[in-house]
């Protein structure tokens, strides 16, 4: 229901100032802005796509992960498709989200986001289960380990030894019930 109302809001929103626009400057100048500013979004896609999709390239050559590149790459298309809605008010954010200057701030603004709510998501985890169930050295949320799999498990230590088994080795099985292990006659008769 709450997506519901914010579509709606935004409907209102970009209803609401492409009619003040319209009243200010006119009906034909605002519909050449709308398409003024769809043609240059698309040219932004076109252009930001080619450099995103080409540095992730070259991220997975250098055997580097492509975080960033993936980032812009989903950027560019949220802005792609913003443009590619009619108003004024989704042309500007997608304008912002695919310019590079203010992209780059768009996507450390979600990454910082993003880890306060993994830290959040993993401290209500631990205050919830207390713990219980985890072995003694394992990281918890704030820790230094915590999130990066460097947290080290303390625990007994089993000694033991492998020892292979080839087909050699196994014994053999009995046969299924039902059938003989004795040979059959060539006459077709059973054996005594």
């Amino acid at each position: 229901m709450p997506i519901l109302l914010l579509l709606l809001a935004i409907g209102v929103v970009e209803i609401s100032v492409l009619v003040l626009v319209g009243s200010a400057i006119g009906v034909l100048p605002t519909i050449g802005l709308l398409f003024g500013g769809a043609f240059l979004g698309s040219w932004l896609l076109r252009r930001e796509g080619r450099r995103s999709l080409q540095a992730f390239n070259e991220a997975a050559m250098q055997r580097k992960p492509p975080e960033r590149e993936v980032a812009d790459g989903v950027l560019v298309v949220a802005g792609g498709l913003l443009i590619a809605l009619p108003g004024f008010v989704s042309d500007v954010v997608g304008l912002v989200l695919l310019l590079p200057p203010t992209r780059a701030l768009v996507r450390r603004w979600l990454a910082r986001r993003a880890e306060r709510h993994a830290e959040q998501v993993q401290q209500r985890f631990w205050a919830h289960a207390g713990g219980v169930g985890f072995p003694a050295g394992f990281p918890k949320a704030g820790s230094p380990g915590a999130g990066r799999g460097a947290g080290r498990i303390d625990g007994d230590v089993i000694d033991g030894e492998v020892v292979s088994v080839s087909e050699d080795d196994v014994p053999r099985q009995h046969p299924p019930l039902g059938t003989s292990s004795q040979a059959e006659r060539p006459d077709g008769g059973s054996p005594r």
